[in-house]
């Protein structure tokens, strides 16, 4: 059994499907407005963190959509 967030992500959510996934993520997001509305930071501002992981995400979500231009990447 997976015992840290990293052993499920790898062995459960990423076994799912897209649909599945997302309908996941919207349940623990409405979940964690509903029950810890001091843990959900609702400021307009992004931080630097923020722009870095939005960078990160991006450029990791290209390339697993275009395997195909990774060669371009190198």
């Amino acid at each position: 059994m997976p015992t840290t967030i990293q052993e499920i992500c790898t062995q459960v959510i990423r076994t799912l499907t897209p649909a599945e996934r997302l309908r996941l993520a919207t349940l623990i997001l409405n979940d964690l407005v509903q029950h810890d509305v001091g843990v959900v930071d609702q400021s307009d501002t992004w931080t630097e963190q923020d722009q870095l992981d939005l960078v990160a995400f991006s450029l990791q979500y290209a390339v697993t959509s275009y395997p195909e231009n990774e060669e371009l990447a190198e």
